[in-house]
């Protein structure tokens, strides 16, 4: 699936009438994470802040609202409004990707002391769910998690109280992928988030 507004391959024509069949419901609205220098933005999508502000210019990772098409994102825009008020919005794409199933599995490089969840479309974005999220304090007996969600369909989860050695290779892992483009899923963000109560409370830049 493109990680793209819209397939270069694919005709104005085209674009439109798969934009005409998401809103008659043929497809689902997803959130979908991007970083602050999204081009989308500039193009008038719809987005939430999730990292950062507009008003303290230290903006870093947004969410962008999708219809999720065959071949495209088709992504909502400041015009959808007019046929849709913004809480529906909301409501619809949260529900959505609560409904969107993904699950952790223990990582062994790590010594079955991390999770990850991986390899589906929408596994980085169900960082937002906090009842997802509650399952890895639960599988981690952790208050505090670290969670690693570099590109598109990556999620790492680790405790925040890990050892040393754990969280290095946590932190080479993330790099890895982070820096690792071979896949072609879209970049979201070189930060670790701080997630607590299933909810994020915090996150860790890294270096570049």
């Amino acid at each position: 699936m493109s990680k793209t507004i819209s397939g270069k391959e694919k005709s104005e024509e085209e674009i439109a009438k798969l934009a005409e069949q998401a809103e008659s419901g043929d497809y689902k609205i997803y959130p979908i994470l991007k970083p602050a220098n999204w081009v989308g933005i500039k193009a008038g999508a719809l987005k939430s802040n999730l990292i950062g502000s507009d008003e303290d210019g230290d903006l870093e990772v947004v969410v962008g609202y999708g219809y999720d098409t065959p071949d495209n994102f088709i992504f909502l825009t400041k015009k959808d409004l007019e046929k849709k008020d913004g809480p529906e919005i909301l409501k619809e794409a949260f529900a959505n990707l609560e409904n969107y199933d993904t699950e952790f599995e223990f990582c062994e490089s790590l010594e079955n002391k991390a999770l990850a969840s991986s390899g589906t479309d929408f596994a980085s974005e169900r960082i937002l769910s906090v009842k997802h999220m509650l399952k890895a304090h639960k599988m981690l007996e952790a208050e505090e998690l670290l969670v690693s969600v570099p590109r598109r369909t990556c999620m790492m989860v680790i405790s925040k109280e890990a050892d040393n050695k754990l969280i290095n290779t946590f932190l080479f892992l993330h790099k890895h992928t982070w820096e690792d483009d071979s896949f072609g899923n879209a970049p979201i963000a070189n930060m670790l988030f701080v997630v607590k109560n299933g909810s994020i409370v915090g996150h860790v830049p890294l270096e570049e």
